[in-house]
């Protein structure tokens, strides 16, 4: 249970900084900072989120595999990460792009990927 707990709470601190890298920028144009810089600026500061994300990402599948002594196969591993990573997003895209709206596609798609969880963990 200690390895399962561990592995989940790597994988959302995982996603934090993947989501910041990888849509953060796109707010960088509110922030007074950030507006003089060119596109390989941008890129060179999301590699640099992005970094601490491999950081935890990493040490993440490597304790929660079952080969390594974890809890998880890798398909699980994968569907775990893929549910943190839309509900990450979706918390991120909430607090941050308030011009974009949760619908009810959004929900539906939402209880598919839960319905692939139990598919994936079914025996």
């Amino acid at each position: 249970m200690k390895k399962s707990l561990l592995t989940v709470g790597l994988l959302v601190l995982s996603n934090i900084f993947m989501t910041f890298a990888w849509y953060g920028h796109l707010k960088f144009k509110t922030m007074n900072w950030f507006n003089g810089l060119g596109l390989i600026s941008i890129i060179f500061i999301s590699w640099g989120i992005a970094l601490f994300e491999y950081a935890v990402q990493v040490p993440a599948n490597r304790i929660g595999y079952a080969d390594n002594g974890g809890p998880f196969n890798l398909w699980q591993l994968k569907v775990i990460q893929e549910v943190i990573t839309l509900v990450v997003f979706t918390v991120f895209t909430s607090l941050f792009f308030k011009n974009e709206s949760f619908t009810t596609n959004h929900f539906i798609g939402f209880i598919f990927l839960v319905l692939a969880v139990y598919f994936i963990f079914k025996k």
